[in-house]
């Protein structure tokens, strides 16, 4: 099993990434807007500069998205943990064995008592506190990647528009540069074939303006292929970005959607856990307290989580995980079902035996 690096180091420096992302990539979508804007300086002059901006944010992105996989694991891995501390001590002392013979009821009730007073509550609420905080983070990276990928592709379709127009331009001005120069060379040819000298002279004259006006329009459409090969050029620069924001929000979709499936899960724990009809037990996991995960602490607010119906989204949500972050993917277990906590209450009052895939 892969160690995951310590949570709060690890998720106070994707912090500060995420600051130094969000300035570079505000540059990068006023770049793209500002497009046509600067004419003091070289095309390839402004491209070196930007493309290394561009490249330099893409990968600071990726390393971004790295850490918060790596962080979306950790806590999945702290979840395993507590788990497998569960089971630890989830067999009868010798303790309980002995006042099983006097009372099976009171067996029970002692060894009830002895796992509600393991430290694992803690650990649980911890955990979930580290979800709300990791759940904020990656939430105001998918609105902010939403909000820079939305404007950028606004800027980078009028771009787009623009070289479309430039090739039709461009197009239009070759075929009137074809034609002008067929006007003068059929001038050309019936000079000192029709006509008097004076009808030479003015025949000439026309043949010299078709040409002086063919040279023309070639000027300008030198001008204008130029214009869109810089735009082509910078045109896959900016599609390169605005892609990698669609990446990104992609991945933030995925990193959340196993967040709150794994919360789901840290949730169950602690209902098996604890005794969550007993008053005040719940007190503790109120979707006030914890705003970024307050949808799966609602299901449980209500009894709805369902262990067995976790499973399967579980299974899913890790696969889509594992494609996206396939440095994380875990080695297929031995043998399917293999239960994340034995839940299954020897006491009259629990009965939730749930599985882990």
């Amino acid at each position: 099993m892969r160690k995951p690096p310590p949570f709060d180091s690890h998720f106070e420096a994707a912090g500060s990434l995420a600051e130094k992302i969000a300035v570079e990539g505000t540059y990068c979508v006023a770049a793209i807007g500002a497009f046509s804007g600067d004419e003091t300086r070289s095309s390839d002059e402004v491209f070196l500069e930007q493309n290394a901006c561009f490249q330099a944010h893409i990968a600071d992105a990726v390393a971004l998205d790295a850490q918060l996989a790596e962080l979306v694991f950790s806590l999945d891995r702290l979840t395993a943990e507590v788990s497998a501390d569960l089971d630890s001590f989830r067999g009868l002392t010798l303790r309980e064995k002995m006042a099983g013979w006097v009372s099976r009821q009171r067996m029970w009730r002692m060894y009830t008592e002895r796992v509600r007073e393991a430290p694992v509550i803690e650990r649980l609420l911890d955990l979930l506190t580290k979800s709300d905080a990791l759940a904020r983070l990656i939430a105001g990276q998918r609105a902010a990647l939403t909000e820079r990928h939305k404007a950028a592709e606004l800027f980078l379709v009028d771009i787009v528009e623009q070289r479309r127009r430039l090739v039709v331009s461009i197009d239009i001005a070759r075929l009137k540069m074809k034609e002008l120069n067929a006007k003068a060379l059929t001038t050309q040819g019936r000079i000192g074939v029709y006509g008097n000298r004076a009808h030479w002279e003015q025949m000439e004259a026309e043949r010299r303006a078709l040409k002086a006006e063919a040279e023309r329009i070639s000027a300008g459409e030198h001008e204008m292929r130029d214009d869109s090969q810089r735009r082509e050029r910078f045109i896959g620069l900016f599609q390169a970005f605005v892609d990698s924001l669609n990446g990104r929000i992609a991945a933030c979709n995925a990193l959340l959607r196993k967040l709150l499936i794994d919360v789901e899960e840290r949730l169950i724990i602690y209902q098996a856990q604890v005794d969550t009809d007993r008053p005040g037990m719940k007190v503790r996991i109120k979707p006030e307290l914890f705003p970024d995960i307050a949808a799966p602490i609602r299901l449980f607010e209500k009894g709805m989580l369902v262990a067995q119906d976790l499973e399967r989204r579980k299974s899913r949500a890790d696969l889509e995980f594992a494609r996206r972050f396939p440095t994380f993917a875990e080695p297929p277990p031995e043998t399917s079902g293999a239960p994340l906590i034995d839940t299954a209450r020897r006491s009259f009052r629990f009965n939730l035996p749930f599985l882990r895939s």
